[in-house]
């Protein structure tokens, strides 16, 4: 369980369940448990005010800094230095305010009223309030901002009012239980007025957000840097990592840097040149736990497990058995245990171990070279070439995957190859193709793909509606849709609107379980393993551990030892 923006064990009483019957009370406090399985030890010494820290990412280098604009994680990880979220969550995975105050769910759950924190200001000294808010979900609504992922998790939302300075009600055109989740992610982070009213260019460049740091510049292809905000305060105290610690942060800044190729990133820390790196390879996370110098920081994401979607809207994989056959003929157990070390543990759900209305069943993922070999006989593809792969009708079974070279790590490209192989050996060719981030956006937007492993984070498990439902076939104003299977099912549908709809948490439960296994039993996913966020970081940076509700690292308490 990920750590939203804390390390230490806190108490007060506990905001209720947002998904509870009636309404919830709007209230500030919440309870906080013991710090996460993820989270670094504790800092010795006082800290130290001063110093930049040096971070270096291998996720793709964002186009815009603005996380309403299209909604990817490089975006979010970037984004939660220096941009806030109206909520957060907490270690028993509880959705708690931050800059809001709580929210009032009505009996039909068609209108929720937020209450918003006073005295928070953005860096710009625009007030934040109810105006604020008002203005950050219209620009995510907005098709000319070419939002994605925060598009899709403000769909519900009809219209707004501002019943006073510091309380918004939203009118939704149907319940949405998976609402206060969605404004906990920085795909819909808040943002100053007046900076969105520049445009979208300069608010790309820079966006003015309430967090402990700001964007100072920009060098594309080199770095972003971030200067202190001096003028920041914590919104809620009680729900910081360092209940007295509400001031500036103790940095004066940070310098992102993009170094895209693993090896080069690890020597940087080793070197001393960096100060933390993220998207470590698993055999560098072994290697650095033998060395005192380097400390691990393990986030797991929440939302989708990292999977593979089979395209089932044509041919091959628009016939179930085809779809099976494929899935029992590859080998990945054997693949994860022999690329990962003990870093990532195999995945059989569609969800991330993270949420706990994830459901599992091992049984229809097992490697069975002699059931793929029945099935594709069945389904006609009972010949081979002189290479050894299936035909039928004189056309090979071949399947074509591509791959984002920014978003797959090294070690997952080799576990596609040992896929490749071994559903090689029940007949079927997977070209693999790998591809910049750009590239592999148009493939994927123009249906050339046959197998696609795409990453999604998203609070909560209504990421199911997000990436099954049969509406999201259809792409979102930034052009991109979630549903790559291309899921079209009337009851997979209908268990998911209702999923999202009650506020009763077991009847919740119970509907995404039915989804789910009816999913997993049509083929349309092939798990993988969880979605990793692994950090590592030299033990000369004190104070790292906090996390945000989508398990990207805050820095307002880290600081640098002597």
């Amino acid at each position: 369980m990920t750590t939203p923006r804390r390390h230490a064990t806190s108490r007060g009483p506990r905001l209720r369940q947002l998904a509870a019957p009636a309404a919830v009370v709007l209230a500030s406090t919440l309870a906080l448990s013991a710090c996460s399985p993820g989270a670094a030890p504790e800092a010795g010494g006082e800290p130290v005010s001063g110093g930049t820290l040096v971070y270096a990412s291998g996720d793709a280098e964002p186009t815009c800094l603005d996380p309403h604009v299209g909604g990817n994680y490089p975006q979010a990880l970037l984004a939660s230095q220096f941009l806030e979220t109206l909520f957060t969550k907490d270690d028993d995975g509880e959705i708690v305010p931050w800059l809001a105050t709580g929210a009032e769910v009505s009996e039909d759950g068609l209108t929720v009223t937020l209450g918003l924190r006073e005295g928070i200001s953005f860096s710009d000294g625009t007030p934040f309030d109810a105006a604020a808010v008002k203005a950050n979900i219209e620009h995510v609504k907005d098709p000319e901002t070419l939002s994605s992922t925060g598009y899709l998790a403000m769909a519900k939302v009809d219209t707004m009012e501002a019943l006073d300075e510091h309380m918004l009600q939203l009118n939704l055109s149907a319940p949405d239980a998976a609402l206060l989740e969605s404004l906990s992610q920085h795909w819909v982070a808040m943002m100053s007025p007046a900076g969105l009213e520049r445009g979208m260019e300069e608010n790309c460049a820079a966006p003015i957000g309430t967090g402990p740091f700001v964007v100072d510049a920009w060098t594309k292809q080199q770095s972003v840097t971030l200067a202190r905000n001096e003028d920041y305060v914590v919104p809620n105290p009680d729900a910081a990592a360092d209940p007295e610690h509400t001031g500036p942060a103790y940095l004066e800044g940070i310098e992102w840097r993009f170094i895209p190729e693993s090896a080069a990133r690890y020597s940087a820390l080793q070197a001393g040149t960096v100060d933390m790196i993220d998207n470590a390879q698993p055999d560098t996370i072994v290697a650095a736990g033998e060395d005192d110098a380097i400390e691990h920081l393990d986030a797991p994401r929440p939302g989708a497990s990292n999977r593979i979607e089979l395209n089932s809207s044509k041919a091959p994989f628009d016939d179930a058995r085809v779809r099976e056959a494929f899935v029992r003929s590859v080998d990945v157990d054997a693949a994860v245990d022999s690329l990962f070390f003990g870093t990532a543990e195999r995945s059989y759900s569609a969800l991330s171990s993270v949420e706990p209305m994830g459901y599992s069943d091992e049984s229809l993922f097992a490697h069975d070279p002699e059931e793929a070999s029945r099935l594709l006989d069945e389904a006609g593809w009972t010949e081979r070439d002189a290479e050894g792969y299936r035909v039928k009708d004189g056309e090979r079974l071949s399947v074509h995957l591509p791959v984002s070279t920014n978003q797959s790590v090294p070690a997952e490209q080799s576990l596609f190859q040992q896929l490749q192989a071994t559903a090689k050996e029940a007949g079927f060719e997977v070209t693999l193709e790998l591809q910049d981030l750009s590239s592999w956006y148009e493939a994927l937007g123009a249906h050339e793909y046959d197998l696609v492993s795409a990453p999604y984070t998203k609070v909560g498990p209504d990421v199911l509606r997000i990436l099954y439902h049969s509406d999201s076939t259809v792409p979102a104003p930034s052009g991109y849709f979630a549903n790559h299977a291309m899921v079209q099912d009337e009851e997979i549908d209908a268990w998911l609107e209702q999923a999202a709809s009650t506020q009763d948490d077991a009847e919740r439960a119970a509907l995404y379980e039915q989804a789910q296994r009816k999913l997993l039993e049509g083929f349309y996913v092939l798990p993988l393993y969880d979605q990793q966020n692994h950090f590592l970081h030299s033990s000369s940076l004190q104070g790292v551990g906090a996390t945000t509700a989508v398990a990207t690292p805050t820095f307002h308490d880290a600081w640098l030892a002597e």
